[in-house]
């Protein structure tokens, strides 16, 4: 029989790496501009979460935990309800994500809030007193790992099937909820090894399932188990990352070499991939935007309808081609919010892509399939060549049927780290999502709270104005 090899000859460098930065970040170490950009990120994901509260699938699951849980500890935002700490981590990631108009760490490939958030909010829950500067340093916490595991584990993790957004956000989830509960290095290990153990999440969901809003809140779940369950001496694997057998990197690229382990750690505490960080500011999945970007540009300078148009042909990254480049089919929103000539269709007929512009009815809209029909994606290899940096980079080409034909490259989409949004159009986005469930006062009262919270000294305070009164 085989043994369990003694601690000492584990090889877990880049386990142990993450568990200490997790376990000795302090607020006084966090860049004054993370500070600052990490907060107009939280406070988009909670108008995502706010908005998405009453969509049906959250309302279906929701209703389906409310019914077999009736603790009452852990607010759900954007509702009077309240469940245990591990169901509202589930119902809240699934919230934030629930309308593809949240954050996206593009080369991580990961929506980092809807699977942080929850799961710290959900520790602050069950240690009244958590100061604003405690909660900025477990948010950095988990902004800052899970993008790090989708860059170790490169495009090629989507491209095989692996939802990044469940299975790397595990990482982003226990990294915060550890940083929340003040683990120690060695917990933090156990941590990280229960969480990543939980990781899953099919990318298939992507086609008209709901199931893909939740893989967000499975993740935040999972690592807030983690967190839990290592605080009490509950034990994981210990290097979850480098393990050739069963790890986490050698067993979700099925290869030796697939990934970058280095990707963990490199300028771990220095360089703050918070700052990396991009906001949506239309409502789908962000392989999208540059597309859309570019006929924005192409339509100011001249002015077509859909209707002028012969062919619009999107070359981009092999990722970008499978992803969203499928002939569009109805299959739900999920599907027509994730589907590239779709969104093509509707910002040609409708002049936006944002929350109004998708309804069920809409799904089988016949002009806007007619019109998706005269989109083509197909890779650009050297786009593709040029890594996971420049997956979303398109090169879009029109022909209208005036004989007209316009070319635009876009690399980066509006809102990305290359040119982020600004603090008044991060609050506009969030009153225009929240007003539609919370009231105008607790709109102004969760920006002032947000855009102050070194000042904060019980989070519970930011927490009550995310909810509605009975």
């Amino acid at each position: 029989m085989g043994h369990a090899p003694a601690t000492d000859e584990i090889q877990n460098t880049y386990t142990r790496g993450i568990a200490e930065f997790i376990a000795n970040l302090k607020y006084e170490a966090i860049p004054e501009q993370v500070r600052d950009r990490i907060k107009l990120l939280i406070l988009d994901s909670f108008g995502c979460a706010i908005f998405g509260a009453e969509l049906p699938w959250s309302k279906i699951l929701l209703e389906t935990l409310t019914a077999e849980d009736q603790t009452t500890t852990t607010p759900v935002w954007g509702t009077d309800k309240r469940l245990s700490a591990p169901h509202a981590a589930l119902v809240n990631g699934t919230l934030v994500q629930g309308f593809e108009i949240d954050d996206v760490h593009r080369v991580g490939v990961l929506h980092v809030g809807a699977v942080t958030l929850p799961a710290v909010l959900a520790v602050a829950g069950r240690q009244p007193g958590m100061t604003g500067r405690d909660f900025l340093r477990a948010c950095v916490a988990g902004y800052e790992i899970g993008p790090r595991v989708g860059m170790c584990m490169g495009p090629e993790h989507i491209a095989q099937g692996w939802h990044s957004g469940a299975t790397v956000g595990v990482f982003s989830a226990v990294a915060g909820a550890a940083a929340a509960l003040g683990l120690s290095a060695d917990q933090a290990v156990h941590a990280l090894g229960i969480a990543g153990t939980q990781s899953s999440g099919l990318m298939a969901a992507q086609f008209g399932a709901m199931v893909k809003r939740m893989h967000a809140g499975r993740a935040s779940q999972s690592g807030l188990y983690g967190a839990l369950l290592a605080a009490r001496g509950f034990t994981g694997i210990v290097d979850v990352f480098e393990n050739p057998y069963g790890g986490f990197c050698s067993t979700m690229s099925r290869s030796t070499d697939r990934f970058d382990l280095t990707k963990l750690t490199a300028g771990l505490g220095t360089q703050f991939e918070v700052m990396r960080i991009a906001l949506k500011f239309y409502s789908c999945v962000g392989s999208n935007h540059t597309t859309l970007d570019a006929l924005r540009t192409m339509r100011a300078r001249k002015p077509f309808g859909p209707d002028d148009v012969e062919e619009i042909v999107v070359e981009g990254s092999r990722v970008t081609v499978d992803h969203v480049g499928w002939k569009y089919v109805p299959q739900g929103l999920t599907s027509a919010q994730l589907n590239l000539p779709y969104c093509v269709a509707t910002l040609l007929l409708e002049g936006d892509v944002f929350v109004d512009q998708f309804t069920e009815a809409d799904v089988t809209n016949a002009e806007r399939i007619r019109i998706s029909q005269k989109v083509k994606v197909v890779e650009d290899p050297a786009i593709t060549a040029r890594g996971a940096v420049y997956r979303h980079m398109v090169n879009v080409k029109l022909k209208l049927k005036d004989g007209t034909r316009m070319e635009e490259t876009v690399e980066a989409p509006r809102g990305s780290e290359h040119s982020f949004a600004s603090a008044d159009d991060v609050i506009e986005k969030f009153v225009k999502l929240a007003s539609r469930r919370i009231s105008r006062q607790a709109v102004d009262r969760v920006v002032d709270t947000m855009m102050n919270i070194e000042k904060v000294d019980d989070i519970g305070k930011l927490v009550d104005a995310l909810t509605v009164k009975r």
